[in-house]
């Protein structure tokens, strides 16, 4: 008798839990398909703002990098040669170009991010990080670019 009650209450659990997950299922589907749009265009979360700035280019090396381990930055993440990495002026971080900010930049592929950051004594000025590849870093220098950085809205800011 004790292992039929068992059996019994092994069962109405099992059915118990196959009409939950259908509720839980049919409801889902029933908020997904229903249309949360309004009349307003959406506004866009996501914006990539511009900035004319200095930009050199800089090496893992020790030479360059002063004391401390050359492939480490100053928040901390690992440099390895082929990543697309830049360091900002502090004055930047305040702009928005804050720490894994993605960047765009006139004249070179692809999209770098904020990984470092650059002495108190620099302003408007980026780094563009070149691996171990000194030569390729003299060869471009110093120049006034312009760069594109990805920013956040704050979308209660939208709302009238």
């Amino acid at each position: 008798m004790g292992n039929l009650l068992n059996l019994l209450k092994m069962m109405y659990l099992k059915i118990a839990q196959f009409f939950l997950i259908i509720t839980i299922v049919c409801f889902s589907a029933g908020i997904s398909s229903c249309d949360f749009s309004s009349n307003k265009a959406e506004v866009p979360l996501e914006v990539w703002d511009s900035l004319t700035v200095s930009a050199s280019a800089y090496n893992s090396v020790k030479s360059q990098t002063g004391t401390g381990n050359p492939k480490i930055t100053a928040w901390g993440d690992t440099l390895k040669p082929g990543i697309k990495v830049i360091a900002v002026s502090r004055d930047l971080i305040k702009k928005g170009l804050d720490y894994n900010t993605p960047v765009r930049i006139d004249g070179l592929e692809g999209v770098y991010f904020v990984k470092d950051k650059m002495h108190h004594r620099w302003k408007n000025k980026i780094d563009i990080y070149m691996g171990e590849d000194v030569k390729r870093t003299r060869k471009w220098g110093r120049k006034e670019i312009k760069i594109y950085y990805l920013v956040q809205k704050d979308s209660l800011s939208e709302i009238q």
